[in-house]
Order: C-alpha cells, then structure tokens, then sequence
C-alpha cells in the first residue's frame, strides 16, 4: 500500500505550489485537490505534469473544485445543468489521463435531494461513465451532511450497483457523522478504493499522523483483511500542523511504520 499526501492539505496554497512543495519533500505518491475551475486548462495541466515529472512523483488521484456545487450540478430535476456537470467530469477524466492517475474524487448529493436512492445510484453510475471515458475511475467519498455520509446508504449503494460502487474512505469525514470508519470497511470493504487518513482526538477530529490517538496502522490493516488492495493519502486542513516539515515528516514516519509492520507479520507467519 502506498501512503501519500493530498495537496489540499497546503490549501489556500496555489495548486502547483503545492505540487511543488510535495515534489521538494521527496514524498512522491499524490492527491492533487483542484481549487478552480481555471485549473481544468490544458496549460495548467501541462505545467502540473512538468512538476509531475521532475519530480518523479505518481498521481494516485484528483478531487475536482466544483465539490460544493455537485448536489445541484447532477442531483436536481435540471437535465441541462446535470449535462453541463458531466462535460467537466469528463473533463477531469482526461486529466487523470493526462496526469497518470486513476481515480476522481465525487462528494454527491445533499440529504435534501429529489432524487430517490436507486435514481441517486443511476445518476452516479452516469457521472462514472463519463469519467470513464478517458480512463479515470469516479469514487463516492463519504462525507458529513450529505447523502453518502450513511454508512446504510453506502451499503444500500454497493448492493445496487455491485462492482461499479466505488468508494473514497475518509477517516475524518467518519468521524464527524459519528461512526468509525472500520464499520465502513466491515460493510463494504470490498468497493473502497481510496483512503483519506487523518488522526484524531477527543478534542479535535482531524490532525496529522501522531498528533492524536487513532490507531492508523490498525485500520490500514483491518482495511487490507476486508478486502482492501488500494493506497492511503493523509488528507488534513492546514490548521493541523505548523510548517509543512511537520506535516511531511509524519507522513514518512507513518510510511515507515507501516513498512515495519508489514514486515513484522511477514515474519511471524513464516
């Protein structure tokens, strides 16, 4: 399993400063967050790719800009604005493409949606197909307040759909709607794809690796027991660490514990 980082963890940082700061860490398996809509030009990814490539960094993933506006882009009754939204998901279907990367990162739906459960899998089953068309794989992220933070909805989701439900696990985002992400991964291990792994505490629900007291190499583990065959990148906001030698330096010792656990059960089971 690779661990990696999201440039949305340097946001308000521009995109392809914080691609270069992640390229200047040495870490080198990425999330990059989109922040406009600008960002989607051919140009602009050119010189993401540049950075890409000096680097030698992978792309594992991209999370579009236009998150907030997905439950009324694609889940209305509006079925000139929902063809509107699949030109730009089709789009970032190229850039993942273009970039190397696989997956694309869906928030969805708000609660307050018209649409019934199965028309909601239906929608996102058209959104994927329009990701697909360039290669890319569109994920369902969990995430609080809106539809998808259920873990039955999930469920109900990956049922209906089968194989084609697939599934962006975010830690925090579990923690914040009030149940852990294990019970995700013991409903539906199998569809997750892609995590987003923070730490926590009592006082705070999203932190860097170390700075709380959430078992992150348990649940990596228990992941890889459920079914789990995709990568981990630690996603937090910038108020959780101070210089970004602090943010990256975690990232690496959580890098090496895994490794060394890893190894240790390797050991035992010979």
């Amino acid at each position: 399993m690779k661990i990696g980082v999201s440039t949305a963890c340097l946001y308000p940082l521009l995109t392809e400063k914080s691609l270069e700061e992640v390229g200047k860490s040495g870490i080198k398996d990425v999330e990059i967050f989109f922040n406009s809509m600008g960002e989607l030009g051919k140009d602009f990814v050119s010189e993401l790719k540049k950075i890409k490539d000096h680097y030698g960094l992978d792309i594992l993933s991209i999370h579009p800009t236009m998150s907030l506006a997905e439950s009324f882009m694609f889940f209305s009754a509006y079925d000139r604005r929902k063809e509107e939204g699949l030109d730009t998901f089709r789009r970032y279907g190229e850039i993942t493409d273009e970039l190397g990367a696989n997956f694309v990162i869906l928030h969805g739906g708000k609660p307050n949606g018209i649409l019934t459960d199965n028309e909601y899998f239906e929608r996102f089953f058209e959104i994927s197909r329009a990701v697909a068309e360039n290669g890319g794989t569109l994920l369902q992220e969990n995430v609080v307040k809106f539809r998808a933070n259920d873990v039955g909805f999930l469920k109900k989701m990956c049922d209906y759909l089968g194989e084609n439900a697939k599934i962006c696990l975010d830690v925090k985002q579990s923690i914040r709607g009030g149940y852990s992400p294990l019970d995700v991964l013991k409903a539906i291990g199998g569809n997750v794809k892609h995590i987003h792994l923070s730490d926590n505490s009592a006082d705070k629900d999203c932190k860097i690796p170390y700075k709380g007291d959430f078992d992150m190499i348990g649940l990596l583990n228990f992941a890889e027991k459920c079914g789990y065959k995709g990568n981990c990148i630690v996603e937090v906001y910038r108020d959780a660490y101070g210089d970004y030698c602090e943010l990256f330096s975690s990232i690496e010792r959580l890098k090496k514990d895994y490794d060394n656990t890893k190894k240790s059960l390797e050991k035992s089971a010979i």
